[in-house]
């Protein structure tokens, strides 16, 4: 029934508005920060002090002044900030939020590459766990990727997790990487053939790209860019209509950030279900109970911190 539906849409608003004044009280009695990928949902960025990408993020925690950090994201970025900040209560409010990515490499299989490469410098994708990050020498994200693999002086480079990453980042820098053969499902699957039917569409919108997209599909595009940079790129593209690969949620900030411009992402629009399990209830549950807690055991954390703080140095 009609009536029905409006009372019970009614009763939806009602409950949400008291979440986020249950939200905004208790984060001011935690002295909590709330931090949000660009990938979250609409309602979680709304209520985020810092929505950016995995570098933003990492940077925003290792100088954040809080008691208690709720990292709206995946495991892996919540646990950076817990390798960073170990004095502060760091929060996931969705503990079961992983990353493909991040499961294709282990510390066992780490620790054998290495073996084989003896000489070799280790640059991780922070998109991994803090286990894999205390086997390596840097972390990197898509925004500084190169501009760490640049700054390093060893004969020989290991990048992991991400294949299309680190070919990306071979081709630009010419140096020659042992690459671990992951991938971000959600980009991977961007095809050349979805990308040529969006230029078919829109054949004046130039085209920017997620370095974790495949090769081919790098080489249609006008800019390649980490999700921050894309903000950058669309800025100084000049055009009312733009083609963005990488995963549609990006286009809930750039489309606050660029209200004019017209965003068109691939047919098959690429979501990632782990980015989206954080709601406005599980926020306001952690913050209420100070759980579910990330913590990383100590020995693992250390050597994590270097690999990290040296990826936060080279910037």
């Amino acid at each position: 029934m009609p009536g029905k539906e409006r009372g019970g849409a009614g009763t939806v608003i009602d409950a949400d508005r008291k979440r986020l004044e249950n939200i905004a009280r208790l984060r001011k009695e935690r002295r909590a920060v709330i931090l949000a990928h660009n990938y979250q949902r609409p309602e979680i960025q709304d209520i985020a002090d810092f929505v950016g990408d995995s570098l933003g993020l990492a940077r925003q925690a290792a100088g954040v002044d809080a008691e208690v950090i709720v990292f709206c994201g995946v495991h892996f970025m919540a646990e950076t900030s817990a390798i960073v900040n170990p004095d502060k209560v760091t929060l996931l409010p969705e503990p079961e939020a992983g990353c493909p990515l991040a499961d294709t490499i282990t510390p066992e299989g780490l620790i054998t590459l290495k073996k084989l490469y003896p000489r070799a410098a280790v640059v991780t994708y922070v998109n991994s766990t803090a286990a894999v990050k205390a086997e390596s020498d840097y972390c990197c994200t898509s925004g500084n990727a190169v501009q760490v693999v640049q700054a390093i002086d060893a004969p020989e480079i290991i990048f992991t997790p991400d294949k299309n990453l680190g070919r990306y980042v071979q081709k630009i820098t010419g140096r020659e990487l042992i690459i671990w053969e992951g991938c971000c499902p959600i980009h991977d699957n961007i095809t050349t053939g979805m990308v040529l039917e969006q230029k078919r569409l829109h054949p004046s919108a130039p085209v920017v790209a997620h370095p974790e997209c495949r090769e081919e599909v790098l080489d249609l595009a006008d800019e390649v860019a980490s999700t921050s940079g894309m903000f950058k790129v669309i800025a100084e593209a000049g055009s009312d209509e733009i083609i963005v690969l990488t995963e549609a949620g990006m286009g809930y900030p750039l489309g606050k950030k660029f209200p004019a411009t017209r965003l068109f992402f691939p047919q098959e629009e690429p979501l990632c279900p782990d980015m989206k399990l954080i709601t406005l209830e599980k926020v306001e549950r952690s913050l209420r109970d100070l759980e579910p807690r990330i913590t990383v055991p100590e020995d693992i954390r250390l050597n994590a911190l270097l690999a990290v703080e040296r990826m936060l140095e080279i910037g």
